[in-house]
């Protein structure tokens, strides 16, 4: 109980800077990318604050893993975290969780279960699909017979892809590009169908709710 009381405390005081952390690595690539005649020196800046990101996470992991002390265990229990020390781009979804510690208060939600699903399904489909822009926009704009040219291409086509619409017209060549392709893919059927889900439950409980009020109402 001690150990977990100390990885509680930990991880409150963590939150906040490790999503600001991941706040300043998403903007660090962002410029990286985007800004083709940014100074090399501005250039190793934005290098320097991805790597200093990647050792703030390093850091954060080690520690709970050493507090948790479940060994090997840990990294499967502890999925997101993982995934997010080996990802760089999945780092912003960080601040999903900042979101959830803020919504909390005296250990009570303050959406409804239906509400937060969708907000944390709407944070992570932008949080996602800006990342994955940034990537294929990357590796795909000097592509050799790429279609994918501009980063509003790169937009237009995550946005098509994590909604699942996929009209086809722009589509990744490289195999870092269909990489980010086939993940968004993943990710858009999961918000997708974790939104579709929470807004029928919420659909349902309200229609119930109405009927019991009006069988109520029937009887008296």
């Amino acid at each position: 109980m001690e150990d977990q009381s100390h990885e509680e405390r930990w991880r409150q005081r963590t939150e906040i800077p490790l999503a600001v952390a991941s706040l300043l690595f998403l903007g660090a690539y962002a410029t990286r990318v985007l800004a083709h005649g940014l100074p090399q020196p501005w250039r190793d800046v934005c290098v320097v604050v991805a790597l200093a990101t990647w050792a703030l996470f390093a850091v954060d992991y080690a520690v709970r893993w050493r507090m948790s002390g479940l060994g090997l265990k840990y990294v499967r229990t502890h999925g997101l975290d993982t995934l997010v020390l080996l990802l760089p781009l999945l780092r912003p979804l960080r601040v999903v969780r900042l979101y959830e510690a803020v919504q909390m208060r005296h250990g009570e939600p303050r959406l409804t279960l239906y509400a937060r699903v969708m907000v944390y399904a709407g944070l992570s489909a932008v949080l996602l699909g800006f990342s994955g822009a940034l990537a294929v926009y990357q590796h795909e704009h000097a592509a050799p017979g790429a279609n994918i040219r501009t980063f509003g291409d790169a937009v237009w086509w995550t946005c098509t892809t994590l909604s699942t619409v996929g009209y086809g017209d722009l589509a990744p060549v490289t195999f870092v590009g269909r990489l980010v392709a086939i993940g968004l893919m993943a990710c858009g059927l999961g918000l997708l169908g974790a939104v579709t889900g929470s807004f029928s439950s919420w659909l349902i409980q309200v229609f119930t709710l109405e009927g019991d009020k009006r069988e109520q109402r029937g009887r008296h």
